[in-house]
């Protein structure tokens, strides 16, 4: 069997920055989950979401090497809540929805998503 990676099959890095660019302002715009990103300068911006390619590129098989810190170092802190997380799958699975990400992606990305959960939510 040669299948290929998760992150070929969503089309390598510009697939997967192409996820963050549509998740990414959806999440900073919610009502709820946009406080976890104000006051936060265009280069901190833009720093989160290089790492969240990277994280992401890495994690799906691909050649990037993730530097940045582990998920729980990451969150600790924040306050992230059930709530919150609900909300986020909400938008990660109408991201998924506008880039037309087939079921079997879709059930390898939620698969992965939920691995999170606990090293995530605190609140």
């Amino acid at each position: 069997m040669n299948e290929k990676s998760l992150y070929e099959r969503l089309g390598g890095y510009d697939g997967i920055d192409g996820f963050a660019s549509n998740l990414l302002p959806r999440l900073q715009a919610d009502p709820q989950l946009g406080r976890f990103w104000q006051n936060r300068g265009a280069d901190g911006l833009a720093r989160e979401k290089q790492l969240l390619i990277d994280y992401l590129c890495a994690s799906a098989g691909g050649p990037m090497y993730y530097t940045g810190r582990d998920m729980k170092t990451s969150h600790k802190g924040m306050k992230i809540s059930a709530s919150d997380w609900t909300i986020f799958l909400g938008h990660a699975g109408a991201t998924m929805d506008a880039l037309g990400i087939t079921a079997q992606e879709r059930g390898e990305i939620a698969a992965f998503v939920s691995s999170l959960k606990a090293d995530i939510v605190e609140a």
